[in-house]
């Protein structure tokens, strides 16, 4: 069993973004860009992060990064998310799975949707230039 795992985030832990710092402190790197499948909608929660929710119909593809992590630190960096946001798996336009971030249901309720947006940096207007 290897003693690292890729986790997928579509938010404020991505490059450049107000989290990335705990990334880089849990000792994640940076693996690639990526897409969900189109079975996602996505929320902005109060304009300080995304809620991204796996949907059966109505959902479409969401921009998110891959960051490979070690183990030994991937609850700390869980512990620093915001309440709401858990680890599940997250399917890939590819097809294949790794885990990623997502919203607790409740955590959406009367949240502004942003799934039209297709992504945390598109809707907040964040581009990264590695």
């Amino acid at each position: 069993m290897s003693d690292k795992t890729y986790l997928a985030v579509n938010g404020t832990l991505m490059r450049g973004l107000e989290l990335n710092p705990n990334m880089i402190a849990a000792g994640g790197v940076f693996v690639r860009e990526d897409m969900t499948d189109a079975h996602y909608r996505l929320w902005s929660i109060g304009d300080r992060h995304p809620g991204m929710i796996r949907v059966a119909t109505g959902g479409s593809a969401v921009a998110l990064e891959i960051w490979e992590l070690p183990l030994v630190s991937f609850a700390s960096l869980l512990l620093s998310e915001p309440a709401g946001l858990a680890i599940g798996k997250v399917t890939l336009k590819g097809g294949s799975q790794v885990l990623g971030v997502l919203a607790e249901p409740w955590l959406v309720e009367n949240q502004k949707e942003i799934t039209q947006h297709g992504s945390w940096r598109v809707y907040t207007g964040h581009s990264h230039s590695a």
